[in-house]
């Protein structure tokens, strides 16, 4: 199948990239590397360039978008599915610039589903767990609506990731796109930036260093850690499922720790004396409690997590040393 991946550059898309070219696929990606990096597709570009295309662009640039697009899609070319990945999902990049979040979120969304209607594509849409915000009901399920400060500093990546969702699932009313949405919970892996501000690449990479470990808050509020490798893998299952399946659906680990358990856990595979930790304030309407009810993923896609965190852990640390 012909499958473009907008930001396939990124930590996710380019696994993602990796995985659908493995499986021999052809791949069009477009980043605008913005958080994305052409070193995420080295290894893509030299197992697979026949059947691997990139294009630098920004998907909320419309303008942009239709003079490209005249090249980058051939007009015999028929694209067979899209996979929506591009965004910022980390709290540190998708503040930096808010509007422009929103507006990927939105306009650029809806330019791709656009596109999907005009080839008569899938369109697998990448949401995210923000869309619950900081959830008054755990674990959280798909039918829960979410408690979400639409005014705040993290509102333009989850009402952004909302709107996204309602314009899928628009698309599929009224305009008879085949959409299918996941809900991706936090995912860690190698390829993550290692300034990025998440809490797992903060942790190593301080680890790493001989750092003390910033700890947001108390360190008792808890996540639900997905490896890399299990999200594709829900993501190829969620492409095979029948046009009648749109989701949304969760993709996570549903194993909980506090933010403190991660902290031990790195540093005991780093250095088990390394265990100094700096409690600095909590982001304001960071989630408390983060944790997937997968049961529908289970049930429809026969899929779940794999890999242990300790594992999972070992892996991207062997990562970040090679890189710092």
């Amino acid at each position: 199948m012909n499958i473009l991946v907008t930001g396939g550059a990124g930590f996710l898309g380019s696994h993602l990239v990796d995985a659908l070219l493995d499986r021999g696929h052809f791949v069009k990606v477009i980043d605008n590397l913005q958080t994305g990096s052409k070193k995420n597709l080295a290894l893509a570009e030299e197992k697979h360039k026949d059947r691997l295309d990139f294009c630098k662009i920004d998907i909320s640039n419309q303008a942009k978008m239709d003079y490209v697009l005249d090249f980058f899609i051939k007009k015999d070319e028929k694209i067979d599915v899209i996979f929506n990945f591009a965004c910022p999902a980390s709290p540190k990049a998708y503040q930096e610039n808010p509007i422009h979040t929103m507006l990927t979120c939105v306009v650029g969304t809806n330019y791709m589903l656009d596109l999907a209607k005009r080839h008569g594509a899938v369109f697998i849409h990448a949401s995210t767990s923000e869309i619950y915000g900081d959830p008054e009901v755990h674990p959280q399920h798909e039918n829960y609506r979410g408690c979400v400060n639409t005014t705040g500093p993290r509102s333009c990546y989850d009402e952004g990731k909302r709107a996204a969702e309602t314009l899928c699932f628009d698309y599929a009313r009224t305009q008879g796109v085949r959409v299918k949405v996941a809900r991706i919970f936090n995912t860690y892996g190698p390829r993550m930036s290692k300034d990025d501000g998440r809490v797992v690449s903060n942790f190593i990479v301080q680890a790493l260093r001989g750092e003390a470990i910033t700890i947001y808050g108390s360190g008792q509020q808890t996540r639900s850690f997905c490896y890399v490798s299990d999200l594709i893998d829900g993501f190829l299952k969620l492409m095979e499922t029948s046009d009648d399946f749109t989701g949304p659906v969760n993709l996570g680990n549903p194993n909980e720790f506090t933010i403190v358990n991660l902290m031990q856990k790195i540093c005991n595979i780093v250095d088990e004396n390394q265990q100094i930790a700096v409690f600095v304030e909590l982001p304001q309407d960071d989630p408390r409690q983060r944790q997937p009810d997968i049961s529908l993923a289970k049930r429809v896609l026969d899929w779940e997590p794999k890999v242990e965190l300790n594992e999972g852990l070992m892996r991207t640390i062997d990562y970040f040393r090679d890189e710092l």
